[in-house]
């Protein structure tokens, strides 16, 4: 059996992959709530050799039911990520800025339609360029790839099996706590939680400096939250079903199994009878 692939890489240990001809996919997946758009990111300096990813158009479908950013058709996103010359079986690295939010869905996303081997830049671009590694501002020019997207590689929960897992389970809500209490909602048509979700904001995942925090200690936050060692389903939604992703993989880093409700908070308010909690308390 092969051995289980961390799914973090930090700096040093990519440097020195790339500096020996590692042959990898580098993809960078900057974006922002509200803009500026990551591809100005991108262009101002980015990884050596990276590809710009887009959140809205490759690792998101058309918003609705499924909330604001549900799954990407197969066939769009296997497109894509051949666009981007990723190869079957190839390792792909994926960052953002910094604290991996935006990075986790698309590691998410690739684990969920079968591609095992993907990593994700623990600390980012901040992390690389601060470490005095050098930058580009060339666009990238890979040759096509042949990745294959075989959906059902993660474990997915829809409306109904996410509303049973917060009484059976465990639900974690990733968002911060201002919006799963119900008192600020900046993007959504109705603020609170899913009722018996936990508040579990996803930034406690990492430290100041955006890197995750230890395995040990993500395994004492989330004991905390009520997840035990085993035995237990837990499923993790957010606003969208992105920063949720970032939740499963430090639940990952932690040693424990997680589904994503991807279509979240954004789907479940999209019909008007399904029942809202507000306040700390899940309710």
């Amino acid at each position: 059996m092969s051995p289980v692939l961390d799914p973090l890489i930090n700096v040093p240990a990519l440097a020195a992959q790339l500096g020996a001809g590692a042959d990898l996919v580098l993809l960078d997946v900057r974006w922002r709530l509200g803009g500026p758009p990551g591809i100005d990111s991108y262009r101002a300096g980015h990884l050596p050799g990276a590809v710009y990813v887009d959140l809205e158009a490759d690792l998101a479908g058309p918003p609705g039911d499924g909330g604001r950013h549900p799954l990407p058709a197969a066939t769009d996103f296997e497109a894509a990520m051949r666009r981007a010359g990723l190869r079957s079986g190839g390792l792909a690295v994926a960052y953002d800025d910094g604290d991996s939010m935006i990075a986790a869905r698309l590691w998410w996303i690739l684990r969920y339609f079968g591609h095992e081997p993907v990593r994700v830049l623990d600390g980012g671009y901040r992390a690389w360029a601060a470490a005095g590694l050098p930058v580009s501002r060339a666009g990238a020019r890979p040759a096509q790839g042949d990745f294959t997207a075989k959906a059902g590689g993660m474990p997915l929960l829809d409306h109904a099996a996410a509303a049973r897992l917060a009484r059976s389970g465990i639900l974690l809500d990733a968002r911060a706590a201002e919006r799963y209490r119900g008192e600020a909602e900046p993007v959504d048509r109705a603020a609170g939680h899913i009722p018996g979700a936990v508040s579990a904001p996803t930034a406690a995942n990492v430290t100041a400096e955006g890197k995750f925090r230890s395995p040990a200690e993500l395994r004492g936050r989330f004991a905390a939250l009520g997840v035990p060692a085993q035995g237990t389903a837990v499923g993790v939604y957010c606003g969208s079903g992105v920063t949720a992703a970032h939740e499963v993989l430090a639940l990952q880093v932690a040693g424990l199994p997680a589904e994503l409700y991807v279509a979240s908070w954004s789907g479940w308010v999209a019909d008007p009878f399904r029942p809202i909690a507000t306040g700390a308390d899940p309710g």
